[in-house]
């Protein structure tokens, strides 16, 4: 999802390999190394426990293939390759089939700190462990039934509540902050400024409040929900959703706690 890029995703062959080269095969050990040794001790248990699953090797760039075979065996999910960018109504469709999309570029050397556009390191090292977590798979499954049958409006509504959750979520564990969202686990500098910074608000979870918090992709995020567990999740996939998203809609928007781009309010500059 987006609105430009620069990068095309690498098409698999006939078998469904997909030719890394050896660069890229270099870039994705030394940002896997890196990340690793960031996240120790600030990811979650359930993240730590579906890295062991996947055991993603670090010489290489994994094939979707081998990633598949852990989380068909532990939730029934499996990753599909995608273009760089696609629209919500393929986004949500896969998700409703319990198909986690996948763009096969990696970014480049010159782009190693940051990348706007989601990855394949993004989504495989931030996200796919988390998959192999039935609770979590659950509210991802759920999330997508809900948003392939929802309409353009309400969408906007649910795209908070993922960002909030899949990519940027938080959890306590023995009384400390831990991280399970994807952004966050794929990014050290987000890393540790959520965990070991003063500088984000922790709010307690709370759907409708989160679906009213605008949000920008290009900036440390000012405000994070923190769950009590991942179970949390699977528990809200059995709540009202939709009717969350009304309540939200007749409340309205919060003001943004951050700055407009370019400091001044043009459309685009959150969500």
């Amino acid at each position: 999802m987006g609105t430009a890029t620069k990068y095309v995703s690498k098409k698999p062959d006939e078998n469904g390999f997909i030719h890394w080269s050896e660069e890229e095969n270099r870039v994705w050990h030394d940002l896997v190394t890196r990340q690793l040794s960031v996240i120790e001790g600030r990811a979650c248990e359930e993240y730590i426990n579906g890295l062991r699953l996947l055991d993603l090797p670090r010489d290489r760039v994994p094939q979707l293939e081998e990633i598949n075979c852990v989380l068909r065996k532990t939730t029934g999910w499996e990753c599909v390759e995608v273009p760089a960018l696609i629209d919500f109504d393929r986004f949500f469709s896969l998700l409703a089939a319990k198909r986690f999309p996948v763009a096969t570029f990696l970014r480049r050397r010159e782009e190693f700190d940051y990348l706007q556009e989601p990855d394949f390191f993004h989504e495989v090292f931030g996200h796919c462990a988390m998959l192999t977590n039935p609770a979590f798979a659950e509210f991802t499954h759920t999330y997508g039934r809900l948003g392939y049958e929802a309409s353009k409006e309400d969408r906007v509504y649910l795209a908070r509540l993922y960002w909030f959750t899949v990519e940027f979520g938080l959890l306590r564990h023995n009384g400390d902050i831990r991280i399970y969202g994807g952004g966050i686990l794929s990014s050290p500098g987000e890393t540790e400024y959520a965990v070991t910074s003063d500088k984000p608000e922790y709010r307690e979870f709370d759907t409708v409040d989160i679906m009213r918090t605008p949000y920008r992709i290009d900036i440390m995020q000012p405000i994070y929900f923190v769950i009590d567990d991942i179970g949390q999740l699977y528990e809200l996939a059995r709540q009202d959703i939709m009717g969350m998203v009304q309540q939200a809609k007749s409340l309205g928007l919060h003001a943004p706690v951050f700055p407009p781009k370019n400091n001044k309010e043009t459309t685009g500059d959150y969500v």
